[in-house]
């Protein structure tokens, strides 16, 4: 069981048998009565987002998770394909609810897999990715006064925008969670 004090963004509960991960919380006091926890949920299983208010102090479920090291390997139609990297079994799991994190995986990548009672649910990527930028637009010369930038399609097939100097070739580090370029790797 967690408390409501421990509650901090991408912690996984459990609701009436539902699991969520906490996107957004925030502590207020009302002007009469007890503390309490605005939260904003996202269903793991639907990526639907809820908002729920808990009273300071209350207890929520922690949900019958496990997470394991697999590889992706291709996507097929509508569905992620990963190997388990112990027992080399294969699974499936839904792309839309990746939430977006399909876009930066690459093949043979290793990632993390969550089950919720045996079944896949989620991936875990890393926050930041070095990723090689294989297209960029060009950009006028001499119109370097303002911080310019332009977009760039990375190897995985996602578009970020970067700074004017970044060229094909060009090795940079993207914030997962934001998809903001941080900067150029050696």
């Amino acid at each position: 069981m967690y408390p409501t004090s421990e509650f901090r963004r991408g912690l996984k509960i459990e609701i009436d048998g539902t699991p969520y991960e906490i996107v957004e919380f925030q502590h207020f006091k009302p002007g009469k009565g007890g503390a309490m926890v605005r939260t904003k949920l996202r269903n793991i299983l639907n990526g639907r987002i809820a908002d729920n208010t808990f009273r300071s102090g209350e207890k929520v479920a922690r949900p019958d998770l496990e997470q394991r090291d697999m590889q992706y390997l291709y996507k097929e139609a509508a569905n992620l394909v990963f190997m388990d990297l112990v027992s080399f079994e294969q699974l499936d799991l839904q792309v839309e609810i990746c939430g977006g994190k399909e876009r930066y995986l690459k093949e043979a990548q290793e990632v993390r897999v969550l089950l919720y009672n045996g079944k896949p649910i989620d991936i875990e990527i890393p926050i930041s990715l070095v990723l090689e930028v294989i297209d960029a637009e060009m950009v006028a010369k001499g119109d370097t006064v303002n911080n310019v930038t332009k977009a760039a399609t990375l190897e995985t097939g996602i578009v970020i925008q970067v700074p004017s100097f970044v060229n094909i070739g060009d090795r940079v580090k993207v914030d997962t969670r934001s998809d903001e370029y941080l900067g150029r790797e050696g």
